[in-house]
């Protein structure tokens, strides 16, 4: 666990390796010493074969150590220049944190965000580029889409990402943020992930072992890694 005291944040990262192969998620933060500002990575590669697993820390570092400095979108467009055609992929959340606090964020694929504010509400703040996503967005009223199989299918990677699709959002500040893995959010439910925030916000590191611990293995025993990084107001 890393503590910020300049802009007062606490940072935590949690990892458990799948059942797959190597774990090939990877978390970075950063504080550039020049901007003040903080940078939280989250990479999720695609696939466990050794190319993969190499290359995602590199993505994370990366995407934190430039986003830090340059921005968020340069952080990870500059990560996305890593992956070379043809090779592995991967998809990533980045968060930069502003002098004021509050923080961007940029994100290719279908890890996620979470901000909690201290009220009773959760908010996702990404979504994603995934087909499931997209057909559950577009049958939005016509009742539920059985299209979970359908996540696999992501749309935007870091290969992928330019700026017209790397998708953006501001973060207020204060209370916490909370990047996770589809590892994580994939294999727990909404309202679940949401009450973990709620009853462990106090320990920025309690919370991010606790959701990892929480993902659950498939119906077939099987289970992805899993990884979490929580931005903490101290």
């Amino acid at each position: 666990m890393d503590t910020t005291e300049s802009i007062r944040l606490i940072t935590a990262v949690a990892s458990r390796q799948g059942t797959s192969g190597p774990n090939a998620d990877a978390a970075a933060t950063y504080t550039s010493t020049s901007t003040g500002q903080t940078a939280l990575a989250l990479v999720d590669g695609m696939g466990h074969d050794p190319d993969i697993v190499r290359l995602a820390p590199m993505l994370a570092e990366t995407a934190a150590r430039v986003g830090a400095v340059r921005g968020a979108l340069a952080g990870l467009l500059s990560a996305g220049l890593l992956v070379h055609d043809p090779g592995p992929d991967a998809v990533g959340v980045l968060a930069v944190t502003r002098e004021d606090g509050s923080a961007e964020l940029v994100w290719a694929g279908d890890c996620r965000a979470y901000h909690w504010d201290g009220g009773e509400d959760v908010r996702q703040l990404t979504t994603d580029h995934n087909l499931a996503a997209y057909l559950t967005r577009a049958a939005r009223g016509a009742g539920e889409v059985p299209v979970t199989a359908l996540a696999d299918y992501v749309s935007v990677t870091l290969g992928l990402a330019v700026p017209a699709t790397a998708a953006y959002v501001s973060v207020p500040a204060g209370g916490l943020l909370v990047l996770t893995t589809d590892g994580i959010h994939d294999s727990i439910d909404d309202q679940e992930l949401h009450t973990l925030i709620r009853t462990h916000h106090g320990s920025a590191q309690d919370l991010a072992d606790t959701l990892v611990a929480a993902a659950r293995a498939g119906r077939n025993g099987e289970r992805d890694d899993a990884t979490a990084i929580v931005l903490q107001y101290h």
